[in-house]
C-alpha cells in the first residue's frame, strides 16, 4: 500500500520542510489543494459539508500547486505530487499545459494533474470564465493538454479550444499522468474513459468499493483495462483490514493520510508536523512493507 500526504491548509513556509520528511519516512506523495482566492463572502454552496459551508475561510492559504512543486521538487528525489484537485476549466488548458509541462520538467517527471470540475462558481464569476458546461470542457482540455505536453508540433480545432499548428517547449520527457477528482457519474465516466486515475476526497468502505467497481466497469467496456490506471483512496478510521485488501483488489494503489489540521489541529507547529510525519512513517507505512 502506498501513502499520499494531503497539504490542505499548510502554511506555504513550512512545505519545503514538510516534503524531505515525507519522503524519508516512505510516502509516495503529497497531495496539493487549488483554489485562486476565497471571496469575503462566499455565494456558492460547499457540496461536501451538510450546511453547505466549506470548512476554509480566505485566511487558509492555496499557493499556486504547479510552482510548488517546482520548488519542492529540488529539495527531493523520489517524491510525487499531484493536484487534488486543479480547477481545469477555471483556466485555458493552454496555459495548464505549459503550467504542468514545465512543473514536470523541474520535477523529473514526478508532476500529476489531478483535476475536477470545480464548485465555486465565484472563481469563474470574477475569471470571466464560463460555469454552465464545465464538463464538456474538461474533456476537451485532456486532449489539448496532452498534445502540447508531448512537445511535437500539433494543432487543434474542438467545440471550445482552437489553435493553429505549435509546439510548446520545454515538454516533459514522459506523458504527464491526468488523474480525474469527484465522484458524481461524470467524474466516473471521464476517470474510466479518459484519465490515467482516479483520486477521491474521503468514502466510507461502501461508497468506495462501489466507485472502483464503476471505474473498471467503464474502463473495460471502453477497452481500457489494460492501460496503467492508478486509485487514490482516502479511508475514514474504521476500516476494516478485510476491506482494505477487497478495495486493493478492486484497483486502489494508495491511500491518503488527511491534510494536518484533521489529524494534529489547525494550531499545530511545523515541528508538530514533522514528529506526525515520522511517526505515521513508523508506525503505518513501515507496518505495511513487513
Amino acid at each position: 500500500m502506498k501513502y499520499w500526504q494531503a497539504l490542505g491548509y499548510t502554511q506555504p513556509d513550512e512545505l519545503i520542510e514538510v516534503a524531505p520528511v515525507a519522503e524519508e519516512v516512505g510516502f509516495e506523495g503529497l497531495l496539493l489543494s487549488d483554489h485562486v482566492f476565497v471571496p469575503q463572502t462566499l455565494q456558492s454552496k460547499y457540496p461536501y459539508s451538510a450546511d453547505g459551508r466549506p470548512d476554509f475561510d480566505g485566511s487558509a492559504p492555496f499557493p499556486d500547486a504547479f510552482q510548488t512543486i517546482s520548488v519542492l521538487a529540488q529539495h527531493t528525489k523520489r517524491l510525487r505530487f499531484a493536484t487534488n484537485v486543479y480547477i481545469l476549466p477555471l483556466r485555458h488548458p493552454i496555459e495548464v499545459a505549459k503550467f504542468v509541462g514545465t512543473a514536470a520538467v523541474y520535477s523529473g517527471n514526478r508532476a500529476i494533474l489531478g483535476i475536477g470540475a470545480g464548485w465555486m462558481r465565484d472563481e469563474f464569476d470574477v475569471l470571466g470564465r464560463t460555469f454552465e458546461k464545465r464538463g464538456e470542457r474538461i474533456d476537451e482540455a485532456i486532449e489539448v493538454i496532452r498534445k502540447l505536453t508531448s512537445g511535437k508540433v500539433v494543432s487543434h480545432e474542438g467545440e471550445h479550444y482552437a489553435f493553429p499548428p505549435m509546439a510548446m517547449q520545454p515538454a516533459p520527457s514522459k506523458p504527464v499522468p491526468i488523474w480525474m477528482g469527484g465522484q458524481n457519474k461524470a467524474a466516473l465516466r471521464r476517470a474510466g474513459q479518459l484519465a490515467d486515475g482516479w483520486s477521491g476526497s474521503g468514502q466510507r468502505f461502501e461508497d468506495a468499493e462501489q466507485v472502483l467497481l464503476e471505474i473498471a466497469r467503464i474502463r473495460r467496456e471502453a477497452g481500457r483495462s489494460s492501460l496503467p490506471f492508478e486509485a487514490v483512496v482516502p479511508l475514514p478510521d474504521g476500516v476494516t483490514q478485510d476491506q482494505r485488501v477487497r478495495l486493493v483488489e478492486l484497483g486502489m494503489t494508495s491511500t491518503v493520510s488527511y491534510p494536518f489540521p484533521y489529524t494534529i489541529g489547525r494550531d499545530s507547529t511545523l515541528q508538530q508536523k514533522l514528529d506526525y510525519l515520522r511517526r505515521f512513517g513508523d508506525e503505518t507505512i513501515a507496518r505495511d512493507r513487513d
